[in-house]
């Protein structure tokens, strides 16, 4: 059976395709061979570079851009080193031979093969690759990501600052908010760990089968490989981490996908809230032509982004976490426990890329039901019983609450109780005046000032 679409084992490249199909140039098989085939040659040409390798000589600007065109490497290469594999049974050692074959060709270097993976354990090359992988994944589309979302809510916050808003703390009635200023909040949590993502540092290390250079010595015992180490590192965009075992530790991963879930756990609040806000008749959906909600009930629109952007979040936070976990332990200098799981990296990565487009589809699709908002407002004038009883308290008016809680708990109130209550108290008259103006929906703090100010 041949794949595609519908034969698919995982809906990232079945169902979802289209939507995770800009992933593949980041965490595709061949996005991770061509990777580790362009640290290979950048790691010849940066010993050709070093003058403490008299047996390498720099190479002449044609020959470094022919090295460089090579890595480039097309899918046909990819299947070639495949092809090499099924043979070595070892992936980084197929790249090694491929790259030394590219370079039979060139007249300038083609006796210097054996400088490929030169000192190298596979670890080397590997880790490169995938701190690479993730730093053009992160730049490239997450944090676009993250910013249209935010940017989305953004406009949400300021478009509807002053639309006054029922809270309900515990499923209750509660102080009033205004609908911008609950976008607001969420924007401002987003921000924050958009940041966190942004400043995770992705790390790399190239120092041999422990970490500790021995092969390096061995052959140039004179030569500063730890500060080699480190420019050859830093220049492929990574941070060098100069203590590790054979396997760069992997906490950096830990702390990317660790900040994604805690972004991604954010939109799963937004996701249910939204859900909610729907059900209330608060938010409205656009009906999308030819679109049905319900095979059997004509007259639904169901809030399916919404409930697809909250399950996608939940399996790529569940991805996450376990990378999170098991890929920095290792048992003593290194086992190959982390190889097989460090395949997965685009698993949440895709998840995470299908809740965000159906999020992106679901607010687009929002409307708002003014009448509906304000008709609960209208009805929960209880709410007043806050700032009642905090005037009360300014003035000294003993056992202010308990006298609200008595007028008010379990009780129906409107308009009418309310400012009668009000009536009847002794504050000053300027208060007074000030409370029976007041209504649910005029009630809402500085939610609007703080909605327009984000």
């Amino acid at each position: 059976m041949s794949l595609n679409e519908l034969t698919a084992v995982s809906p990232i490249d079945g169902r979802y395709a289209a939507r995770t199909e800009s992933l593949r140039d980041c965490f595709s098989e061949f996005a991770l061979i061509r990777e580790r085939v362009r640290v290979e040659v950048r790691w010849f040409l940066a010993l050709a570079d070093c003058p403490d390798i008299p047996e390498l000589h720099p190479v002449s600007a044609e020959t470094r851009q022919a090295l460089l065109a090579a890595a480039d490497i097309s899918i046909d290469d990819a299947a070639t080193i495949k092809t090499i594999e099924r043979t070595t049974n070892h992936d980084v050692k197929a790249v090694e031979y491929f790259i030394k074959q590219k370079i039979a060709d060139l007249p300038e270097v083609h006796a210097k093969g054996e400088f490929v993976h030169f000192a190298c354990t596979s670890e080397d090359i590997n880790n490169l690759s995938y701190g690479c992988m993730l730093a053009r994944y992160r730049r490239d589309i997450l944090l676009p990501d993250c910013d249209s979302l935010i940017a989305v809510l953004s406009d949400f916050a300021h478009e509807y600052a002053e639309l006054p808003l029922l809270s309900r703390t515990h499923g209750q009635t509660a102080s009033p908010t205004t609908l911008g200023k609950e976008f607001a909040n969420v924007v401002a949590r987003l921000r924050r760990q958009r940041q966190a993502i942004e400043s995770v540092i992705m790390l790399g290390k190239i120092n041999g089968a422990v970490g500790n250079y021995n092969a390096h010595l061995s052959a140039y015992p004179d030569m500063n490989w730890p500060a080699f180490s480190s420019s050859f590192v830093t220049g492929l965009g990574l941070e060098f981490n100069p203590y590790t075992t054979q396997i760069e530790p992997h906490d950096c991963v830990a702390e990317l996908f660790d900040a994604i879930s805690r972004f991604n756990v954010i939109l799963l609040d937004l996701c249910r809230d939204c859900w909610g806000y729907i059900s209330l008749g608060y938010l409205s959906q656009k009906a999308v032509a030819g679109e049905i909600g319900s095979s059997t009930m004509p007259h639904k629109v169901n809030p399916i982004d919404f409930e697809n952007a909250e399950g996608n979040l939940g399996l790529a936070n569940a991805m996450f976490d376990h990378l999170s976990r098991k890929l920095p332990v290792s048992r003593w200098q290194r086992d190959l426990t982390d190889s097989t799981v460090l395949r997965n990296l685009g698993v949440g990565a895709g998840y995470t890329q299908i809740a965000v487009a159906s999020l992106l589809k679901g607010l687009g699709k929002l409307g708002v039901d003014r009448q509906s908002i304000a008709a609960d407002l209208d009805a929960a004038w209880e709410v007043l019983a806050e700032p009642v009883q905090t005037v009360m308290r300014r003035h000294g008016v003993p056992n202010a609450y308990e006298a609200l809680k008595e007028l008010t708990r379990g009780q129906v109130i409107d308009a009418v109780s309310i400012r009668r209550f009000i009536e009847g108290l002794d504050i000053p008259e300027a208060d007074r005046q000030r409370l029976l103006s007041l209504t649910p929906a005029d009630y809402t703090g500085l939610a609007a000032m703080l909605a327009r100010q984000i």
